[in-house]
């Protein structure tokens, strides 16, 4: 360590240079390599988990999809760049965000239900809980709601201030991705395979439009016949027709979180070509086969998972914002 002022000088004057130089030294350090934690509220704000989740429940109960479209919106999030709320931002005449980006477009939804939440928790403690968190405790919650774990979400996150189209298309892999795709992308994230599997099961709630299934159920082999049959009645093989149709991507309990999603993988019923993928004589059978055979087993990666994706780049300290409107920086 550096000797701190001239030992010359007066004692009482180099110890308080040094003092001050520590504090300075701890104030820099603490707002760059600030930690998330489960309390980081508790005193500036809270009521916010029950804030949070009082607006959630309403959601849910006006349309059961919404906890599948928040928890969704968090992976979006977390995806690109970092678990920073830079999906919610609209486009401005600065940049083109990633509400357009090709996973995004038409297809993610709940931005209003965020909205609202928002204005909910400004309206408890104003200023003081960032986008990015909002994001991360409903998605929690939505999952609690629909029948899934529980877990105590880490806080701290800041809003970002900008927002890429570009990283949002290339950051979020495809339904048309193959096994190698999924690991490498969730590996580069320091998401191991497991946590991709477990992740995966998130497919146990929500739906997907036909133009994201179509080539799965009239092109390939390794679906079930009578599955495939089901969802072409609604979803027409030519392109440009019924595009926006929906179809759960649980054909079981499309509502409710649950193990079923990784049953459907086993009996060749997965509706994307990216789930199936992970139940195809690969390196991930025995992982899915065991959710299957095992809901807690699947409830406990579950959540390591999404604590472990929450984890991702977030911005702490002093940089970012803590955006008063989710849709646009300060």
């Amino acid at each position: 360590m550096y000797m701190l002022g001239n030992p010359k000088m007066g004692s009482a004057s180099s110890f308080s240079k040094f003092c001050l130089t520590l504090l300075l030294l701890v104030d820099v350090l603490g707002s760059t390599n600030a930690q998330l934690s489960t309390n980081f509220y508790s005193k500036s704000c809270p009521n916010l988990l029950s804030t949070v989740k009082s607006t959630v429940t309403s959601a849910i109960n006006k349309e059961a999809r919404m906890g599948a479209s928040l928890l969704r919106l968090f992976f979006h999030d977390c995806f690109v760049n970092g678990c920073d709320g830079s999906v919610l931002l609209d486009d401005t005449s600065s940049f083109t965000g990633e509400k357009n980006a090709i996973p995004n477009r038409n297809s993610a939804r709940g931005f209003d239900v965020v909205d609202n939440i928002k204005s909910a928790v400004e309206n408890v403690c104003p200023g003081v809980v960032s986008c990015a968190d909002i994001l991360a405790i409903a998605a929690r919650d939505s999952v609690e709601i629909l029948g899934g774990p529980k877990w105590a979400v880490k806080v701290g996150r800041r809003d970002a201030r900008s927002a890429s189209q570009s990283a949002a298309n290339n950051g979020i892999p495809p339904p048309t991705s193959n096994l190698n795709r999924l690991t490498s992308r969730f590996n580069a994230l320091g998401l191991s395979t497991r946590d991709l599997v477990a992740l995966s099961g998130a497919h146990t709630i929500g739906q997907a439009r036909c133009t994201s299934f179509r080539a799965r159920i009239y092109n390939e082999s390794n679906i079930d016949a009578s599955f495939a049959q089901t969802r072409q009645r609604n979803c027409p093989r030519t392109t440009g027709s019924g595009d926006n149709n929906l179809a759960p991507l649980d054909i079981q309990t499309p509502t409710s979180f649950d193990n079923n999603y990784f049953k459907n993988l086993i009996s060749q019923r997965g509706l994307l070509h990216s789930d199936q993928q992970l139940f195809n004589g690969g390196s991930t059978d025995s992982i899915v086969r065991g959710y299957g055979n095992s809901p807690s087993s699947f409830n406990s990666d579950f959540v390591s998972a999404m604590i472990k994706m929450g984890d991702i780049s977030p911005l702490t300290g002093s940089r970012g914002e803590i955006r008063k409107n989710c849709r646009r920086v300060n």
